[in-house]
């Protein structure tokens, strides 16, 4: 048995901490028991460690979220990349040509695809058995995990089970399907309850080769550098629409533990155990209030009750909690830069951004790189760069020449200079970019590892063997 875990999302709703960049599964806004904060996608992880999945697991994720996704989980993360973002239909197609032609899984095979942002407790990865167990029992081509609801929710969509057909075995049961309805009213959610529908969590299971089946009908490549090329042609539509909703032999698995969709900052904040993060002062009196500060700016609050404020570099966010959810639809503009990233080397923050009279653009950035961790060898065509370093130790190289550096020292690096930095310690540079073209599509990289970019500078002759 596979596991696929689908890291996607656009951050509307987790806005402005949440965007394109740093989805909300990438917020380490959560705690472990020993009060170590961590991200949604770092507990599943944590969890899939824990009860021994991680060899049985890959990530598929798109290209923004590589370098989150290793810093967050180790350099090591299994990874399947999205070229660009479809929605789940093609993102699991993908992954299940990738495992038919990479991997050489079987075809028979099971698969179990689901959020990389699931929130559930400890035994719900047992339930994981019971569905590729359903799988097997039922000769279903798709089994579905449906979340037993606590109230007529209208923000998820729903499993209506044929209670006629419930089979029970030993240590499982399942229902057959009859139907699919997606976020309904509220009225329409409490009639679904009293046919026992279940919550949709977004968990499903099929065997490899009835996707690939699937993929062969539609006319579609089952090798995956092929479906790799045609990737761009494929429409961008969900796996539930494309498939699940126009399948006939489907079955569902209760479960009746506890889940949560952490989409939006009301239910985001009630799993948190903390009020604020960051600089933040309140008067004693905040019931139900959370302030999530990223800026270096204090941020206070007096007598507030039922209100989330959130505040980065996109941004400030003041709302009641249960309107927060409203934010996706205001009219922001969802395609700007980013202001903060974290990379697989640190982070950065942008302070500054400019276009001057003569139409050159100006952008001055803080990089803070951890220590023992190297931006990759890169040129750049569009842009000239200064760096000054205030504080932390490591080396430079410049035109493959190896260059010490520490606090004070400024660095110039001409479009078409090839450079690259390790850390020594934590460092923490401020960058100025100066160019036509202020993009992060504008790089070349000529080596990613240190050990890498040494070989290049040895073999130029720069630098002597011992170094």
């Amino acid at each position: 048995m596979m596991l696929i875990l689908l890291s996607g999302g656009a951050g509307k709703r987790l806005w402005p901490l949440s965007n394109e960049a740093r989805s909300k599964q990438f917020l380490k806004l959560l705690r472990q028991a020993s009060g170590e904060p961590e991200s949604m996608v770092q507990r599943v992880w944590r969890q899939l460690t824990a009860h021994k999945w991680t060899d049985q697991v890959y990530i598929s994720a798109s290209k923004p979220h590589i370098d989150l996704l290793k810093s967050q989980l180790g350099e090591d993360v299994p990874l399947i990349i999205e070229p660009q973002k479809k929605d789940t239909f093609p993102a699991v197609a993908l992954a299940a040509t990738y495992l038919h032609t990479c991997v050489g899984a079987d075809p028979a095979e099971q698969v179990i695809v689901m959020p990389v942002d699931s929130y559930v407790e400890e035994h719900f990865w047992e339930k994981l058995q019971d569905l590729r167990q359903a799988l097997l029992h039922s000769k279903a081509d798709l089994a579905l995990i449906g979340v037993t609801p606590t109230y007529p929710s209208t923000k998820y969509g729903y499993i209506v089970p044929i209670t006629s057909t419930m089979d029970s075995q030993d240590s499982f049961s399942y229902y057959h399907v009859a139907s699919f309805k997606e976020k309904p009213s509220e009225t329409q959610a409490k009639a679904l309850l009293k046919k026992q529908a279940m919550w949709n969590c977004g968990v499903f299971a099929f065997r490899l080769s009835y996707l690939l089946d699937l993929l062969k009908k539609k006319g579609l490549p089952t090798d995956y550098e092929q479906l790799l090329q045609a990737y761009a042609t494929l429409e961008p539509i969900s796996f539930d629409y494309e498939v699940v909703e126009k399948t006939d032999r489907i079955v569902v698995v209760p479960y009746t533990g506890y889940w949560r969709d952490l989409g939006t900052w009301n239910t985001l904040t009630e799993e948190m155990n903390v009020q604020t993060v960051g600089r933040v002062y309140q008067d004693g009196d905040a019931p139900n209030t959370h302030v999530i500060n990223e800026l270096d700016i204090p941020i206070v609050t007096i007598g507030l009750s039922d209100t989330v404020i959130a505040a980065s570099l996109d941004g400030i966010l003041i709302s009641a909690k249960d309107k927060s959810h409203r934010v996706k639809d205001l009219p922001l503009e969802w395609q700007q830069r980013p202001m903060y990233e974290e990379k697989r080397w640190g982070t950065y923050r942008v302070l500054h951004y400019r276009t001057t009279t003569t139409g050159a653009q100006v952008l001055t950035k803080i990089l803070h790189i951890f220590a023992y961790k190297n931006l990759s060898y890169q040129t750049h065509q569009y842009r000239s760069e200064v760096w000054t370093v205030v504080e932390g130790e490591g080396e430079f190289v410049w035109n493959d020449q190896l260059i010490p550096i520490g606090p004070g020292d400024v660095l110039e690096i001409p479009a078409g200079t090839k450079h690259a930095i390790r850390a020594s310690t934590d460092m923490e540079i401020v960058e100025v970019q100066l160019g036509s073209q202020l993009i992060e599509e504008d790089i070349v990289r000529h080596a990613m590892s240190w050990e890498e970019i040494l070989l290049q500078v040895r073999s130029s002759g720069s630098v002597s063997d011992g170094q």
